[in-house]
């Protein structure tokens, strides 16, 4: 079944209207008119929705021509996909200002799949597609754009346009827990990922990958950044799970990424320390590969590296190059070149 609301002038009407469909309605395919639409609060989308805005002819990152602009103070995701067999695309995303803390990645996105913090164990939210998507929050570098957490697998986003933000796709696992000082396992870890043709600018850093398995990102463009990307094993790495699969089965290909951070342009490290106790344990990756990236700019600190391993021994580095110099001089790309 297709719905086709009527939105107005009125952000409350929008999102109250928008979010009974969704909870009431047997679920089918919404389609958004053209035009920017603003509700006062982010919506939740269960399992079983196709939800669309006006198509966009061509690929590459052309503009949509359907907006959400939310303009809530909850911290809640424009898009929070709570269920199983979703998919959104062709459509604008605008997340009002937010400052979640260090530990709120979920929060104040523009999408969120998943949770960080569950209240019980969860069900596993299973395929879902975000492609043709723009999110754009110039000058608020605070909170993520995309989060993808906790019990999540088979998820593909391809062809997404960010500007602006903390991170622009950040991948974490997730647990039953409190806060982050009280979890007591399990732990649930994204899967079966695969990221193609990301475009991330003016934000913090592109794209992170967290104590994840089975997971491909390949041809991103992260420009005017402070950090590329990092391949992480999470703070707890894989201590409550005792799974030989975490950190195994990634590959990072293709990725091009213009940097001016005062650290590194990318950060491999297989050690994390636990803010339960603060042990530090170590996760071994197998079979993960970084392969074809090329890092162009220069630290701004008085000590920094275009990249940085860190006890990640299990991770392969093939064919990357770097060039150094000012991400703004035109002949950076001549300056230093370095093939790892």
């Amino acid at each position: 079944m297709i719905h086709r609301p009527a939105l107005g002038a009125d952000p409350v009407a929008n999102r109250r209207l928008l979010q009974q469909v969704l909870d009431t309605v047997t679920a089918g395919k919404l389609e958004l008119p053209p035009g920017v639409h603003v509700i006062a609060d982010g919506l939740r989308v269960p399992a079983g929705w196709t939800i669309r805005g006006a198509e966009v002819a061509g690929a590459g990152g052309g503009r949509p021509g359907t907006w959400l602009e939310s303009i809530g103070a909850t911290g809640h995701p424009v898009l929070h996909i709570v269920g199983s067999d979703v998919a959104v695309s062709d459509l604008g995303l605008r997340p009002p200002p937010a400052d979640p803390g260090e530990h709120g990645g979920d929060r104040g996105t523009a999408v969120t799949v998943g949770d960080y913090l569950y209240a019980d164990a969860p069900e596993w939210i299973a395929r879902v597609d975000l492609r043709r998507l723009h999110v754009d929050r110039p000058g608020a570098r605070h909170a993520n754009c995309v989060a993808l957490m906790g019990a999540i697998r088979d998820v593909t986003l391809h062809d997404v346009t960010i500007r602006g933000g903390y991170t622009g796709v950040a991948v974490h696992w997730g647990a039953v827990a409190d806060d982050v000082s009280t979890i007591v396992g399990p732990t649930y870890h994204p899967h079966r990922l695969t990221i193609t043709d990301l475009r991330v600018r003016d934000a913090i850093e592109g794209f992170y990958l967290s104590s994840v398995h089975d997971v491909r990102v390949e041809g991103a463009c992260l420009r005017d950044v402070e950090m590329g990307f990092r391949l992480l094993p999470g703070d707890n790495t894989d201590r409550f799970v005792g799974s030989p699969v975490v950190g195994s089965a990634i590959t990072i290909a293709d990725v091009c990424v213009r940097w001016h951070g005062p650290r590194y342009a990318v950060r491999v490290a297989g050690w994390g320390r636990s803010e339960i106790d603060g042990v530090v344990s170590v996760l071994r990756y197998r079979d993960a590969e970084i392969r074809g990236c090329t890092l162009r700019g220069a630290g701004t600190g008085e000590t920094w590296s275009p990249m940085v391993i860190e006890r990640a021994e299990g991770v392969r580095l093939r064919d990357n190059v770097f060039e150094s110099g000012s991400p703004g001089d035109s002949t950076a790309c001549c300056v230093r070149a370095v093939r790892v």
